[in-house]
């Protein structure tokens, strides 16, 4: 795919502390490398990767529309107030936290309630990230304890590797899926009903932030 040549624009955003490794799993994703180099992230970045995306029925069959998404994931420097203002412009939220550190899980609840505060509706699309699977013998959150917090939220839980790759990309297109079908039951609702969300979901070339809206 060309500059340009997209169905839909969607804006993913990493949250979670400092040092929950948000950096290496967007690198992960996007390029599929690891580098245990990083520096802190210092206010916002992003990194982009183009996929193709076929949509599905609730039984999880295949509908045959297929779409070409372009993803910008934002990394946050795991502080509140530089992340606020971008919570309205996302559509969908990787909550990250650190499998080797109980404080960063503790912290969870704390973003989360940022996100219910600041998101586009009350109820946006979020998959939970324990991050740093590889490091079993430092490990200080149990995966029932994770699972558990989830289930509390009603959310999908993930427990990843940015250094081997595990289940990174099953993460972010789970998260992808949950974007997509909401945005297909907005555009499936009668013209007459107002959209209200400000979602950063844009169909057809460069972001328009108020050109595709989804009601939460």
């Amino acid at each position: 795919m060309t500059d340009g040549d997209y169905d839909y624009l969607i804006k993913l955003l990493a949250l979670g502390d400092s040092g929950v490794g948000k950096t290496t799993f967007l690198y992960r994703y996007t390029d599929n490398k690891f580098n245990p180099k990083f520096i802190t992230t210092v206010g916002i970045d992003f990194r982009e990767k183009r996929v193709m995306y076929t949509a599905s029925n609730p039984n999880g069959t295949a509908t045959g529309k297929t779409f070409k998404v372009h993803l910008q994931l934002w990394d946050t420097a795991g502080q509140e107030s530089l992340t606020t203002a971008f919570f309205r412009d996302a559509m969908g939220f990787l909550l990250m936290f650190d499998l080797t550190s109980q404080q960063s899980f503790l912290n969870v609840r704390n973003w989360m309630s940022q996100l219910q505060a600041n998101a586009y509706c009350e109820s946006p699309d979020i998959v939970l990230v324990g991050n740093k699977a590889d490091l079993a013998d430092q490990r200080e959150v149990q995966e029932k304890q994770a699972k558990e917090l989830a289930e509390k939220y009603g959310i999908p839980y993930f427990e990843t590797s940015a250094a081997t790759g595990a289940e990174v990309e099953k993460a972010v297109i789970t998260l992808l899926d949950l974007v997509m079908k909401r945005m297909e039951q907005c555009v499936d609702k009668p013209p007459a009903e107002p959209a209200n969300g400000n979602g950063g979901a844009t169909k057809l070339g460069p972001a328009q932030p108020n050109e595709k809206k989804c009601a939460c």
